[in-house]
């Protein structure tokens, strides 16, 4: 599969909502969420696959992968190299604070028919003018804006990277998110284009999932300030996520926006 066609199918998860209910999910996986030393590192696995975090359909594309520093740089992904099953690159965490790795696939989705056959299509806004043929009928166009974090402290959790872009679904700490432990509830706030927004399931899945009978969520609800709070059964890999929709498009023949937000959090034993 070659980059274009990777960065599509990518992005075609992201279409369909909810997420949670999907048997395919984005994640990315940090080796470490709090580090120290003179030279930390963290070694990322960037995957979609059927059971968390257990890499077995596709690789994320790696050139929609940033680093965000703690003074709110851009930094590059390391060492970064794409198989057949994941990506997998690193990161070098030299200044003091909290890293906000993210993977973020935006574009656009249409169908439409054309002698009487049903067609597809996918791609940028830039492109959808001339790749939709002028005798196409029942065109259908929807954007989508897709994020997967994870998050990593070096020393004391806090600075830049974890302000929000006010894009799409954006998730602020209340509790850090490097600062999880156990049994403990921890608190966020979900945001809407860098506004609360109320009433929005979000659900919370454990790990390893490849070896349970069921997903077993933890479900929550943003309240009218967008905070929600989910409480941990055991340490581990947690993956979170929340999706809506609605009609708020950047693109005027698209008639609806779908976007859904993941991220992979650690929890810490107490």
């Amino acid at each position: 599969m070659n980059k274009q066609s990777l960065k599509w199918s990518v992005l075609a998860l992201a279409l369909t909502l909810p997420i949670a209910a999907q048997a395919h999910k984005m994640w990315m996986v940090p080796s470490a969420t709090n580090v120290s030393g003179a030279d930390p590192w963290v070694t990322v696995d960037a995957a979609v696959s059927n059971d968390l975090f257990y890499p077995d359909h596709m690789p994320v594309a790696l050139d929609r992968v940033t680093v965000t520093t703690p003074d709110g740089q851009t930094a590059k992904p390391e060492n970064a190299v794409t198989g057949q099953y994941r990506s997998v690159f690193d990161v070098h965490l030299t200044e003091k604070g909290t890293y906000r790795i993210a993977a973020i696939n935006s574009g656009l989705f249409a169908s439409y028919e054309l002698n009487g056959e049903k067609k597809r299509w996918r791609g940028d806004a830039a492109n959808l003018a001339k790749e939709i043929p002028a005798g196409a009928k029942n065109v259908d166009v929807a954007e989508s804006i897709n994020r997967v974090e994870t998050f990593v402290s070096n020393g004391k959790p806090g600075g830049l990277a974890l302000k929000p872009e006010g894009k799409g679904l954006e998730l602020v700490p209340v509790t850090q998110f490097t600062d999880l432990m156990a049994a403990e509830p921890a608190t966020f706030q979900l945001l809407l284009d860098g506004k609360p927004v109320a009433g929005l399931k979000v659900t919370a899945i454990a790990g390893e999932t490849r070896y349970r009978n069921a997903q077993e969520d933890i479900d929550s609800t943003t309240d009218k300030d967008g905070k929600f709070s989910l409480k941990w059964p055991h340490a581990g890999m947690y993956w979170v996520n929340a999706s809506t929709q609605d009609d708020k498009t950047s693109v005027k023949q698209a008639k609806q926006r779908r976007l859904s937000y993941s991220a992979t959090l650690e929890v810490l034993p107490q």
